[in-house]
């Protein structure tokens, strides 16, 4: 009986039993990707660069884009005075502050508070795109693991 799950990679087709050619679907039938079918998410090692879930993946580029915000929040206005000093420092009409200084004491704990209501608005459209419920994960009791992508471990 011939092997009908793997890819003959190199390079002609093995026929199947009928005599027709084996064709190969791209490699979303590779070893890896069936293994991913009976992946144990909770004790594998996760790959931050290569999530493995569809919810993960779009959490992460939440979180990626969050942190290049608050990077530029915190170290903008530190960065464009060391730039522009002339212009930074120059005093604010309405409050008589230097610009700089009202930046980074007030603009950059406002925008951090922004920030985390916009990932907390994020992560709950998230939560209802894939179906994740937080309220029944706080009703778990201690035997009924959950998984972090929010499915339950069976």
């Amino acid at each position: 009986m011939t092997d009908k799950t793997t890819h003959d990679t190199s390079g002609d087709s093995r026929p199947t039993d009928d005599g027709r050619p084996v064709e190969t679907d791209g490699g979303v039938a590779s070893q890896a990707a069936q293994d991913h079918e009976q992946t144990d998410y909770l004790s594998a090692e996760v790959n931050l660069l290569n999530p493995s879930t569809p919810f993960m993946r779009e959490h992460l580029k939440t979180v990626w884009l969050g942190f290049a915000i608050w990077a530029v929040i915190v170290f903008g206005p530190v960065t464009l005075t060391r730039m522009v000093p002339g212009t930074m420092t120059t005093t604010m009409p309405v409050l008589g502050f230097p610009l700089h200084y009202f930046l980074i004491a007030f603009g950059a704990p406002t925008g951090a508070l922004i920030l985390s209501f916009w990932y907390a608005r994020k992560r709950d459209a998230l939560d209802e795109k894939y179906g994740i419920d937080p309220e029944s994960v706080a009703t778990q009791t201690e035997d009924e693991a959950v998984a972090a992508d929010g499915g339950v471990e069976e």
